[in-house]
Order: structure tokens, then C-alpha cells, then sequence
């Protein structure tokens, strides 16, 4: 199943190194489960939206690698695929950037047809063939028409999705240079959220699947929010997040949540009823 990772120490820049724990060597069981792209995205001193990705195993890549270990931003997302629409290339290839804001997606979205015929214009947007990108290009529109305000049109573009479409899971994290959503939808698929105060221990992490790698040593010394496809460590505070929530963590650090979607998609899918090649990469290793 593809993997989200999310990350704000904001308002304070940190050093977080995806993928890996101690040395390129450890991406290479990642990347055996999770074939068909690794991708991370975050924000320079500059407040550009950085990204390296890439449509291969992990471990064949170990400049991209190292460059990811290096990266310091107020914000990460983070997103290594298991492919079910659109082939093994860079356009295809987590996360996605729009409008100076970054995006990532793990579930199943069908009726693309439905989907571009309503973005219109908006479908210029989208270079590749994935429904992510394509749900990115309707968040990033209803969000001009919001007057730019995120949550509102995250909102509007998941509400319109789940009343029309055909929807395995929406699982989501966008993030600014300065903030992070996370929307979990429906309960297919699930993402936590840990708020990690001052003072703690740095994130170091290898999930039970071995799909997502991660050492923050600076976060020993910073409060930070991390959201993830797995709990990322034993600490007692992390929690699911339900069905329809979506989070924002502001630029100050702080968290609010509302439930968007209170009621379960009107076409639902099951795991039994996707395409043999999108049901293998919804699956949990």
C-alpha cells in the first residue's frame, strides 16, 4: 500500500531524513515492497517548493537518497508508491506540486472521466495520469474560488468528490511553507496524527512493513506534528485519525480538526471491487 508521511516543526525549520535510518543501505527492504516511486517534497530557506522524486526503487537512487537526508524545512510530505493509475514516470511520481503548495494522495479515485470533465479548464494543470494529481488540480481550483483559503476548498473539492465519483480512499496531505492539512476518507485506509511536544526523543522510526524510514534527531529539542500511514514509534499519544477529519497544523504549531465528510462516500468501493493492479496497491504489506 502506498505511504504518506507528513511533518511540521513549524514555526522552526528542522532536519528530518526520510527513507533511511543511518545510511542508504536501509532503503533497500523499502523499496522491495514499495516499487514504483519515492518522492519527498519541503520548502527551502526561500520558502520554494523543493522536490525530488523519482519512478524507481528507492535504493536505486542513492543521490536522491542522500540529497533527502540533507533537506531542513518547517514542513515535509513524503510518499513512496505502489502504482495503481498511471505508469512509472516522474509525472506520476508523489508528491505534486501546484500553486507554490505540495500534495500527496494514497487511495483509489475512479470515474476519471466524470473527474476532468468537471476540472475544465483546471485540467491544464495536470501533466500526468493519476487520479491524485487530478484531485489535487480540483482542491487547488476550489481554493482560488475560496479566495485562498485551503481548508475551505480542500472541503469543497473532497465533498464533491465523495457525492459524485467512485471512491476507494482519499487520504491526503497538502502542506505550505508554513502549514499542513491531512484529511482521512472514508475509514479504508488509515493515517495517524501525533503531536510530539518539546523535550522528547528524536523520531526514529522503521514501520512493521518496513515501508517508511525516518530519522528527526532535531525534533528532540522542538515540538512537532507527524501524520503517517503507521503509529512511526511507541509513544502513547498517537491517535487515528476518523473518518471525514480534517486536520490543518498552523504556521504557530497550532492544531485544530473538523469533520468534513460525515457520511460515507455515495459510490463506495470495496478492496474487491478495484482493478487487479489498483487492489494490489491498496493491500497492506
Amino acid at each position: 500500500m502506498c505511504r504518506l508521511f507528513g511533518l511540521t516543526g513549524a514555526p522552526r525549520r528542522t532536519r528530518a531524513t526520510f527513507w533511511l535510518l543511518d545510511a542508504p543501505d536501509s532503503l533497500d527492504e523499502q523499496s522491495h515492497r514499495n516499487p514504483d516511486g519515492t518522492g519527498l517534497g519541503y520548502f527551502n530557506a526561500d520558502g520554494w517548493a523543493e522536490l525530488f522524486r523519482q519512478p524507481i526503487a528507492a535504493w536505486e537512487d542513492r543521490q536522491f537518497a542522500a540529497r533527502a537526508r540533507q533537506a531542513r524545512s518547517t514542513t515535509f510530505v513524503a510518499h513512496v508508491r505502489h502504482a495503481s493509475t498511471g505508469g512509472l514516470a516522474p509525472r506520476n511520481t508523489h508528491p505534486f506540486r501546484q500553486d507554490g503548495r505540495l500534495f500527496a494522495h494514497n487511495g483509489v479515485i475512479e470515474d476519471l472521466d466524470v473527474l476532468q470533465a468537471h476540472l475544465g479548464a483546471a485540467m491544464a494543470r495536470v501533466a500526468g495520469d493519476t487520479d491524485s494529481e487530478r484531485l489535487f488540480a480540483l482542491i487547488t481550483r476550489e481554493i482560488d474560488a475560496a479566495g485562498g483559503d485551503v481548508g475551505r476548498g480542500i472541503t469543497a473539492a473532497v465533498r464533491w468528490v465523495a457525492a459524485n465519483l467512485t471512491v476507494y480512499s482519499i487520504n491526503l496531505v497538502l502542506i505550505t511553507a508554513g502549514d499542513l492539512w491531512a484529511l482521512r476518507y472514508p475509514d479504508t485506509n488509515r493515517l495517524f496524527l501525533l503531536r510530539r511536544p518539546a523535550g522528547g526523543q528524536p523520531l526514529r522510526h522503521c514501520d512493521a512493513a518496513g515501508a517508511t524510514r525516518v530519522h528527526a534527531a532535531e525534533l528532540a529539542s522542538a515540538p512537532a506534528v507527524v501524520v503517517a500511514s503507521e503509529p512511526m514509534d511507541d509513544h502513547p499519544d498517537w491517535r487515528p485519525l476518523h473518518s471525514g477529519e480534517l486536520v490543518h497544523v498552523g504556521s504557530g504549531g497550532q492544531v485544530s480538526s473538523v469533520t468534513v465528510l460525515p457520511d460515507p462516500p455515495a459510490h463506495r468501493l470495496t478492496l474487491a471491487d478495484l482493478r487487479p493492479e489498483a487492489a494490489t496497491s491498496q493491500q497492506p504489506h
